[in-house]
């Protein structure tokens, strides 16, 4: 069968090749680098997370029976349009759980401890002599509330009673290893006024669109921080932005944004995206977001580790094998 990876890291061709040698592989930076010709004969197509395929990218790729995502989330995809298509869409359920639980922790440091901002005010000057605007808060005591508790909260859960934190937690389906640590599970809103710091790690889904509303970053303490690793589509982020102008909370730590990928590539946005109000506004929002002194913003790579690639490829591959084998496994289910 012949394959395409698309945007493979560096040293990702190597452990691909060496899995899956005996197909034809090949790899690309992007979609639009297929040409028509070779997108007629692709079968199998692996892209990662900042890679959309859309209605449009399927009506090229006419001859495709499996699109292998090398992530968890796939809101990427016109999952629905390809299924429609019978094109089996994989994905990789699980991968990194320490490596995004730890980058949710330095979010929660480089806020905690003002980290971030002082680097950067060293960079100015070595010479600071008033310390006052530096003064952090200990995490040990503090009550972090965790939303979703699969894999990388359960880890989240794990970390923060190491650190001595108070833990609450909130999930659709209550995790027994999360109570076998004894953390009680309360409903959202309760989470959301008892919490020093919420952090999230829940799916993007559409379930979970805007689940952090208005409405529930009103109910947080005018102390308390936002900490988000999961989907930026998971939280309003014109009620963030509100939320953090009024000082109804602290601060807020980033991996994501809604709309990250159009904030990445603002100059290539579509004659239509151009004249799409809602969509420019996010983008504005996000920049005022990243200007913010007491919000931490990075560019979606809580699972950027060595580690976590090399699982995510190793699974993807695993899934390939199985369907091609005829037996597809981590498949994508609406």
């Amino acid at each position: 069968m012949k394959l395409i990876f698309v945007r493979p890291y560096p040293g990702e061709n190597e452990r691909v090749l060496a899995q899956l040698g005996e197909a034809d592989v090949m790899f690309a930076s992007s979609l639009s680098e297929v040409s028509e010709a070779l997108a007629a004969t692709v079968e199998i197509l692996s892209v990662f997370v900042d890679t959309k395929v859309t209605e449009a990218d399927l009506d090229r790729f006419t001859n495709l029976k499996c699109i292998a995502t090398r992530s968890a989330g796939f809101d990427h995809i016109a999952v629905a349009e390809a299924k429609a298509r019978g094109v089996v869409v994989t994905r990789v359920p699980h991968y990194g759980s320490q490596t995004v639980a730890e980058f949710a922790f330095a979010l929660m440091f480089a806020l905690s401890r003002n980290a971030y901002q002082s680097f950067m005010d060293m960079k100015q000057t070595a010479a600071i002599s008033d310390l006052s605007k530096y003064e952090g808060f200990d995490l040990g005591g503090k009550t972090l509330g965790v939303v979703g508790t699969g894999m990388i909260g359960q880890r989240v859960c794990s970390i923060a009673r190491s650190f001595g934190m108070k833990v609450i937690a909130f999930d659709q389906f209550p995790n027994d290893m999360v109570k076998a640590l004894g953390i009680a599970y309360v409903p959202l809103a309760e989470l959301m006024e008892k919490a020093d710091i919420v952090t999230l790690h829940v799916p993007g889904r559409p379930e979970t669109r805007h689940l952090i509303n208005a409405d529930m970053l009103t109910r947080m303490k005018p102390s308390s921080y936002l900490i988000n690793t999961a989907r930026g589509e998971v939280v309003d982020t014109r009620a963030l932005v509100v939320a953090l102008r009024e000082k109804k909370i602290a601060g807020a730590g980033l991996d994501v944004l809604e709309h990250e990928h159009e904030l990445a590539h603002g100059d290539t946005l579509t004659p239509e995206q151009k004249n799409d109000a809602a969509l420019l506004e996010i983008l504005a929002i996000n920049k005022e977001l990243i200007a913010m002194d007491n919000v931490v913003v990075t560019p979606h790579i809580a699972f950027d580790t060595r580690e976590a690639k090399e699982e995510i490829t190793d699974i993807t591959v695993k899934n390939i094998r199985a369907f091609m084998g005829g037996k597809p496994i981590n498949e994508v289910t609406l």
